[in-house]
């Protein structure tokens, strides 16, 4: 029985076996077959994307058109004008801003050529000029010796012209034959390899060695105009530094180891695009460490971004009047005294320089009608007269349309009284009486009927002054001439 049993196990055993041994070998046929499908559909999946690659699907919907649009003939025709206005546009921009690689080895073997060219020529120019030099030589010889007695012989002549021209004018040839030889050659080259190296440096992309690069080119070749082009074309790059900036920071910051300044155009570009990146600090920096071209236009420009930005006024006009003082604009610089506040030192500034006018003054009360800054000025100020007319004042107020700054000088000299009108029209040396006239006039007519009747007062009180009624007829007004 056990031995029976023990029989079939092994039978059943063997059977399994052989099965398992199918099945291995069924499976490795399949693992086969899958790994020689995959690496053909690999094949033909590359075959496919290389033939299709710029292939789409025209069932799926037209990028930035809806469906209605997608089938629209009208807005196709729209969709595909921009398209080729697009492509016409970067096609274009390719075109000016990309050249082929190719272009650059083209041009660097054509230098080689020219300057193995050059090399030739000064071979060929340094031989010729010894030709001309010994040439010159004979030729001196030859009209020396004609015009002497002939007692010597030719060579005589040509040796002795020889040591003349050793003595003399060797120096001379010499000097001319290095003024187009070495030195200038390779200055030349200098400044052709600062051209190529900037240009290329801008087509890389790297605008910030490009801006060091200018701004440290031998005799400032690259600081110009046509550089601040070059970045002005390449614009704002999102998480960079402005390129314009950064070249005008290297500029600036490397202007005071020339020893002089940058230049006035290149100064006004610099302070427009400083101001223009809310760069007010670097602005500062360059005026106060006088690294800048002082001019006009630059103080103008500063002036007008303090006018639109009033947190930065203050600074603004410290820069503008630095510069305005550098270039000898005196009204200019009171102006931005008076515009800071400081009335004093505006009067102190005046009294140093003795060149303003009446006309500069009243002008300078229009720009700035501070209330302080009249009082100075139609008042004495360190024991020397006032250097404005107070009446005069009042009536050019009133002729520019100043009315509230104009009552408001009345309402002051209002509420001093009359000793005080008096004592200022009596120290008042250039109103005339006809004008204090037209000054109680406009009292008169803006409601302060005291102030004009203590005026006309004054005025009748004046020795030699009479009052003429409107309405008298009787009076002869040439009467004394004839008595």
């Amino acid at each position: 029985m056990r031995k029976d049993l023990l029989m079939n196990i092994t039978s059943y055993t063997e059977t399994f076996l052989i099965r398992m041994k199918i099945i291995e070998n069924n499976s490795s046929e399949i693992q086969l077959q899958i790994d020689k499908m995959k690496q053909l559909r690999a094949e033909y999946d590359m075959k496919e994307v290389k033939h299709f690659f710029s292939c789409k699907d025209p069932s799926k919907p037209i990028p930035g058109m809806i469906l209605e649009e997608s089938v629209n003939l009208d807005a196709l025709n729209k969709y595909l004008k921009h398209l080729e206005d697009k492509y016409a546009e970067i096609k274009q921009l390719m075109s000016k801003k990309y050249v082929p690689a190719q272009r650059k080895a083209d041009l660097e073997e054509e230098m080689i050529m020219k300057l193995k060219r050059r090399d030739v020529a000064e071979s060929l120019n340094k031989e010729l000029r010894f030709r001309h030099q010994r040439l010159q030589i004979i030729s001196y010889a030859l009209t020396s010796w004609l015009k002497s007695d002939k007692s010597s012989s030719f060579q005589d002549f040509v040796e002795q012209s020889e040591k003349t021209k050793d003595l003399q004018g060797d120096l001379g040839i010499g000097e001319e034959l290095c003024d187009e030889d070495p030195g200038k050659a390779k200055e030349a080259e200098l400044l052709l390899y600062y051209f190529e190296r900037f240009n290329e440096l801008i087509s890389l992309g790297e605008y910030e060695k490009a801006a060091c690069f200018a701004a440290t080119s031998p005799r400032r070749i690259l600081q110009n105009i046509g550089t601040v082009d070059k970045f002005k074309a390449v614009g704002k790059i999102k998480g960079r530094p402005f390129p314009l900036l950064s070249f005008f920071e290297a500029v600036f910051s490397t202007s005071h180891a020339h020893r002089r300044p940058v230049n006035a155009e290149l100064t006004l570009e610099g302070i427009k695009c400083g101001l223009s990146e809310k760069r007010l600090d670097l602005v500062i920096n360059w005026v106060t460490q006088e690294r800048i071209t002082y001019s006009e236009a630059a103080a103008d420009v500063i002036c007008d971004y303090g006018e639109q930005h009033a947190h930065s006024k203050a600074k603004c006009l410290a820069l503008a009047q630095i510069i305005y003082n550098e270039c000898g604009l005196n009204n200019k610089a009171v102006l931005c005294l008076c515009k800071q506040g400081q009335i004093h030192e505006a009067m102190e500034y005046i009294q140093q320089f003795k060149d303003f006018t009446s006309d500069d003054l009243m002008q300078l009360i229009q720009l700035c009608p501070h209330f302080e800054l009249i009082q100075c000025l139609t008042k004495e100020w360190n024991g020397k007269p006032p250097l404005l007319s107070f009446g005069l004042a009042i009536l050019y107020l009133f002729s520019v349309d100043m009315k509230k700054v104009g009552i408001k000088l009345l309402q002051e000299i209002n509420q001093g009284g009359k000793d005080a009108i008096e004592q200022l029209m009596i120290n008042d040396l250039f109103c005339c009486l006809g004008r204090w006239q037209e000054v109680a006039n406009i009292c008169l007519q803006n409601g302060f009927d005291r102030l004009c009747n203590d005026i006309m007062s004054i005025l009748r009180s004046q020795a030699g002054v009479t009052e003429i009624s409107e309405d008298d007829d009787t009076v002869n007004l040439m009467q004394h001439v004839f008595w």
